[in-house]
């Protein structure tokens, strides 16, 4: 609190003492097209916090305490950035009428999320960042989102939930996994339209927010173009079409706004084989003006979207069935059914108030968000693995065998997967025709109840000094549970573990029929409390802010089930998890002309782990994990900006360390120590983020613009962590178990290995032609490499080394042996190119527009991801495996999509 006081007082006095009379400049803006006003477009002074919105008649008035020269920026929502040298000299200026032309790659946000649809809805690969940079204008950040982002790129490495996304200021991110679930409120780009970014540590109105930036989406009806528009949308990624419709009412009757917006999306299958997709999307907000100061506003949103998940395979079943494959779905009666689906359906209800004056704004809101997150998924009990890429089904299980090679068995194993590569859910039906299920059909359900209120303020203390604080709350409470859909034609399912034939309902009865609630069932309670100031101030040559931010959460699980292998720690309420945390940051930017700045931000932070690594494995007991620490974010960053009238850019350097880091794992394993299902617990993982980034744009000439940006990272692993891992059945390793219930195996070797966070290495050339007559046409290369696949963690273990049958280190497991054995490698490097263009009329004041893009025109093949599996835990097993050169454990990959394309058509009066 002092540090706070100190800030004001000096920079207050500072203030005094260069005190110097305000520069206005006025204006007003209007459409080059129509000749109509544009209310609400905004004007700022590029490099500073000096900004306002034009009223209804397009005018405006910004009042600076600069001088010199410097760049005016004026835009608005669907239209062009127009950029205008001013020199501030005497009192004022009256720049007159300026015109902007609408923005005809305004398309280009929905053509984003066909990219990214994918993984959003994939927990085998990590939430993509790019979908955080829709709103920005720096040409680096737009070619990350729509050109990288295909490929899995993530700015500077980072995962997304190190960025926040708002609705009306308040917070969207999940408390599971920290990261913002777009789906939530996808296929209503037109009222989503309206964000204001800010990129990485630069200060937010907002929030405190994330190290990797903070997108603030705001639904007032008022803030939104009034009339119509309908569009419609073709595509060969994840939805085949697409029809949207949006009305904004104009002139308010009685201070009344209001807005409505529907979408449906849909597809039989997407661009890989047996992924339906179908979605549809309802957004209403109501705003109320009671004067020019204050105004309420109410937004509803709806957006159910279900689709049909795709899995990760590895080279040798790539090789055989290509790159669209996808071993989860087959037919049924002559119809796709896909046996991993996955459907989100949670409606957001939210209220805000705003309070805007000159000097002082504040925005007070509530929200209330409910409903589903279901994973579907096939459970088989004393019966074979219906996929058909299971591991003995395919040609290197005969290959690889340990009493040697039989290639007559390998060859009909192949056969038999190019004649049935998919799963036959025939026989499901037939060895379900007794009464108790071998095979059941079931979803894993997260039903969420969510409140969150929420306040933010800022204050003009005067023409240099800025404020900002804020207040949050949030209350989940989740109930998680796994519920038969189909018994396939049988009469019941046994609810007990085949494995240990323990029960998995103790309390409960053991057969279960459709409808019913088995396997597991809990709830958890999470709460979080978060605080923020934040202080900004302006002089003529230089500004600066400094932020800080109180953080406290709370997360605790109540067992509604009793496991009968953890009878004394499965069910009731579990000890509470509780974290107290901290974080400051703070910029410095000092302009060495109007059209050159530099600026060093920086920010030291802790933040509570995400809910899903606080339980070991909370579907069976409470065990929380030992010793639970906050992670520990420190980070840098140093930008030079240039604005010259042609020539635009930004160079940027950057150095993350995040400590102190939990992570779980699931999977089965054969290690030294005894193979089983097991949860794998990393503590004291550190993680290292350094790179560059450059993006430069030059306008040849009014027609043609260039356009450079290249990405340069390290992510590697920075530290030795600990590794614990918990049997899912009892073992015989008693003496090894520690007083916590888990096997110790030490500290893993994975210092200096590369994080599987997208590529390392990103470049991109554009060229951009826009013709008088309203259409464009844009083309860039783009070059991605030093991409990696997740590492096993525990392979590099000391477990590693034993042979699990004397307990004794395997003879040949020298280092030099086993460094060879688990040699990180990247993925091959790959080239991109996307031709994207458009055309738009204006009809009798009818406004219709055209936008195409095709991506990856040259089909490339490429990976985007991986992960190297963990069932070969021991030297003996990995190295057999590998003799043939065809692993029957080999690494898993995703593979990017080829030739792709995206087509819409709009109409707006």
């Amino acid at each position: 609190m002092r540090v706070l006081v100190l800030f004001i007082l000096l920079f207050s006095s500072i203030h005094l003492l260069s005190a110097q009379e305000d520069f206005v400049i006025s204006g007003s803006v209007f459409d080059n097209r129509t000749k109509h006003p544009i209310e609400n477009s905004s004007i700022s002074i590029e490099g500073s916090s000096f900004s306002v919105k034009t009223n209804s008649a397009g005018a405006f008035t910004l009042k600076v305490d600069l001088s010199g020269e410097v760049i005016l920026n004026l835009t608005g929502i669907e239209y062009e950035l127009k950029r205008i040298p001013v020199v501030l000299e005497g009192f004022g200026v009256d720049i007159g009428t300026i015109y902007l032309e609408k923005d005809l790659t305004m398309e280009q946000a929905d053509n984003l999320i066909t990219l990214t649809d994918a993984e959003l809805l994939d927990d085998e690969a990590d939430a993509n960042s790019a979908g955080l940079l829709r709103a920005t204008r720096d040409v680096f950040l737009n070619r990350a989102a729509f050109d990288f982002g295909q490929a899995f790129f993530r700015v500077r490495g980072y995962d997304s939930q190190n960025g926040e996304v708002l609705i009306n200021g308040i917070s969207m991110n999940k408390m599971f996994d920290g990261r913002p679930q777009w789906n939530n409120w996808g296929g209503l780009n037109d009222v989503t339209r309206n964000q204001q970014y800010t990129n990485g540590l630069a200060p937010s109105d907002v929030t405190f927010g994330g190290i990797l930036g903070n997108t603030n989406i705001d639904t007032r009806p008022s803030k939104f173009r009034a009339g119509t528009r309908l569009s419609s949308s073709a595509s060969n990624r994840t939805y085949a079409g697409r029809l949207m419709a949006t009305y904004t009412s104009g002139a308010p009757d009685k201070g009344l706004y209001y807005s409505i917006s529907g979408s449906r999306r849909w597809a039989k299958e997407g661009y890989i084989d047996g992924t339906l997709y179908d979605a549809y999307s309802f957004f209403g907000a109501l705003e109320y003006q009671i004067n020019k100061k204050n105004s309420f506003n109410f937004t509803g949103i709806l957006a159910s979207n279900r689709r049909g998940r795709s899995s990760a395979v590895t080279e040798e079943v790539f090789e055989l069935l290509g790159k669209r494959y996808n071993p989860y779905w087959g037919f049924q009666n002559d119809k796709i059914r896909n046996s991993r689906e996955r459907k989100i359906a949670e409606p957001i209800l939210m209220f805000n108030h705003f309070y805007e004056s000159e000097t002082f704004s504040l925005n007070t809101g509530v929200a209330y968000q409910f409903g589903i997150n279901t994973r579907s998924r096939l459970g088989y009990y004393n019966a074979p693995n219906p996929d058909a890429t299971y591991y003995r089904y395919l040609p290197s299980f005969s290959i690889n065998s340990p009493i040697g090679a039989n290639f007559p068995s390998a060859n009909l194993a192949e056969k038999g997967l190019l004649k049935n590569s998919q799963m036959d859910w025939q026989k499901l039906y037939v060895a379900n025709s007794r009464e108790k299920a071998a095979y059941v059909y079931y979803d894993d359900v997260a039903q969420d109840r969510q409140f969150i209120a929420n306040t933010t303020a800022n204050w003009n203390i005067n023409s240099k000094l800025q404020t900002d604080f804020g207040l949050m709350y949030k209350k989940l409470q989740s109930h998680n549970y796994a519920e038969i859909q189909d018994l396939l034609g049988a009469l019941f399912h046994e609810d007990s573990d085949p494995f240990s034939n323990t029960l998995n309902d103790a309390k409960g009865q053991v057969r279960k029929s459709e409808g019913g609630i088995f396997n597991y069932r809990y709830e958890i309670d999470a709460i979080r409390f978060i605080a923020f100031a934040q202080f900004r101030y302006e002089e003529l040559n230089w500004n600066a802010f400094l932020s800080g931010n109180y953080n406290a959460s709370a997360f605790q699980r109540e067992g509604l089930f009793q496991n009968e292998r953890f009878l004394d720690d499965s069910f009731g309420k579990s000890e509470k998890a509780q974290f107290t945390n901290y974080g400051t940051k703070g910029g410095f930017t000092y302009k060495l002309t109007g059209r050159h700045w530099v600026s060093i931000q920086s920010a030291q932070l802790t933040q509570a782990p995400v809910l899903q690594n606080v339980f070991i494995n909370p579907r069976e007991n409470n065990q929380i994990v030992p010793a639970l620490q906050s992670e520990t974010v420190s980070t840098v960053d140093l930008n030079y900006f240039l604005r010259l009238p042609k020539l635009t850019g930004r160079l940027t350097g950057f150095y993350s360390r995040f400590q102190n880091t939990t992570d779980i794992n699931f999977f089965f394993v054969d290690a030294g120590v005894g193979s089983d299902f097991v949860q794998e617990v990393l503590t004291d993982l550190d993680k290292l983020h350094m790179g560059i980034e450059v993006g430069l744009g030059y306008q040849l000439s009014s027609a043609v613009k260039l356009s450079f940006v290249g990405a340069l990272g390290k992510y590697r692993y920075a530290s030795y962590p600990n590794v614990s891992i918990n049997f899912d059945t009892a073992g015989s390793e008693e003496d090894l178990i520690n007083p916590d219930g888990f096997i110790d195996l030490g500290v893993a070797n994975i210092k200096d290995y590369n994080l599987a966070q997208g590529p390392q290495k990103a470049f991109a050339f554009g060229v951009e032609y826009r013709d008088p007559k309203y259409w464009w046409l844009s083309v860039t290369a783009n070059y991605l490499g030093n991409n990696y696949a997740a590492i096993s963690t525990i392979t590099r273990t000391s477990s590693f080394y034993l042979n699990p049958e004397t307990g004794a280190p395997f003879p040949d497991a020298t280092a030099e042996n086993v460094n060879k054995l688990l040699e990180q490698k990247p993925l091959d490097d790959f080239y991109l190119l996307n031709i994207v263009g458009g055309k738009s009329w204006l009809k009798k004041g009818k406004y219709i527009s055209i936008f195409v893009s095709i991506n990856n025109v040259f089909d490339a093949v490429f990976r985007t991801g991986g992960y190297e599996q963990s069932r070969n835990g021991n030297f003996g097993q990995l190295q057999q495996d590998n003799l043939s050169g065809t692993p029957s454990f080999a690494p898993k990959y995703w593979y990017g999509y080829g030739r792709t394309y995206f087509l819409n058509v709009a109409f707006s009066f």
